[in-house]
């Protein structure tokens, strides 16, 4: 396996923020993603929100589970915390180290099959607890890693590049999400990185739970029953000489429109994503107004990009359980394990 390394030498003429960073100090490895992966854009707008934020990247915690999207924060903030979880357990990791130190910031990175699957409790959880981070979902529809098949966010009655129609409900995480109690909910377009890079940083600086379902495309090919070239037909049929791949590559998808228009995105296998920009009047404090207005597009083929939700006043986990101002991993044993008196007190108290 050859590995290349970005040089660690930037020009000295490069723009820093206010903390002395460039932008390429909050970049990562190079990506191993298909060419023209929209996550690979998702991880490019995490980037440059990081960056216009002032960020200090040794003070972001990003944590992840299994999947073409979880491999991508090894492509960002390469001087971050990091971990890679067990898949669809990211959530619950990632609140075990929120409440060990309440002094990071906490990036969640997931697919739809890593939240919307697998992991679909976890995610729940996370959400109704007000655990404070930015969870972003890279939502393409597919199990990419396994070769196209439809995944629990796929709409029903969506045809694969193949033909084979999905019979299936969608699950839709940004609905979830507003009727677990999230208090900042978005929904982008990985191609739209003028709507998107905004989103992020309003989700990092969020005081809770924010959550951002981010739709990309998967510019790949499927591996379905049938396909002479899945997995497991080549695993039947293969007589080796020497192991080689090659993946056509494609353009990534990008659109632009304004607020409140209407926009359909050919896409790869020449299908049609119908997205809806929100208007500048949009109230996205009212929840029930956005489940509704989420609804009412949804039944007419729309997909509804911008920030849907936002509570001013969210809380979050720690205020819920009044827990110490400083971190939990700076406290000494004295306070951790204060005697059997103060044991016996709280005893006392719940009996």
């Amino acid at each position: 396996m050859t590995y290349i390394a970005k040089p660690r030498l930037h020009h000295p003429t490069l723009t820093r923020n206010k903390v002395g960073y460039t932008r390429r100090d909050y970049e990562g490895r190079i990506s191993t993603l298909c060419a023209g992966c929209g996550h690979d854009s998702i991880s490019a707008a995490i980037i440059q929100a990081c960056w216009e934020l002032d960020i200090e990247p040794h003070r972001v915690a990003k944590l992840s589970g299994i999947g073409c999207s979880s491999k991508t924060p090894d492509y960002f903030l390469g001087a971050s915390h990091g971990f890679n979880t067990v898949h669809g357990r990211m959530p619950s990791v990632l609140t075990g180290a929120n409440l060990a130190n309440r002094d990071l910031l906490y990036l969640g990175v997931s697919g739809d099959g890593d939240s919307a699957s697998i992991g679909l409790g976890q995610f729940a959880h996370a959400m109704r607890r007000g655990v404070r981070m930015a969870y972003i979902v890279e939502n393409n529809g597919v199990y990419g890693l396994t070769k196209g098949q439809f995944s629990a966010t796929a709409d029903r009655g969506s045809k694969s590049k193949k033909g084979v129609v999905n019979s299936d409900e969608a699950v839709d995480l940004v609905g979830l999400a507003l009727q677990l109690g999230a208090t900042y909910v978005g929904r982008g377009f990985s191609g739209d990185k003028e709507q998107l890079v905004p989103m992020i940083k309003g989700a990092i600086s969020h005081g809770g739970a924010a959550f951002i379902d981010v739709i990309s495309p998967c510019v790949t090919f499927n591996n379905h029953g049938g396909s002479t070239k899945s997995y497991d037909y080549v695993r039947q049929h293969d007589e080796p000489v020497v192991r080689i791949d090659f993946i056509e590559s494609r353009d990534e998808i990008t659109a632009q429109y304004a607020p409140g228009e209407v926009v359909e995105v050919r896409q790869h296998d020449n299908s049609l994503l119908r997205l809806r920009k929100l208007r500048e009047d949009y109230d996205a404090t009212d929840r029930v107004a956005a489940m509704n207005y989420l609804q009412a597009h949804q039944a007419r083929g729309e997909i509804v990009t911008g920030l849907l939700y936002v509570d001013p006043v969210a809380t979050d986990l720690h205020m819920a359980l009044n827990t110490t101002e400083s971190p939990l991993n700076m406290l000494g044993k004295d306070t951790l394990c204060p005697g059997m008196s103060a044991l016996e007190k709280l005893n006392a108290s719940l009996r």
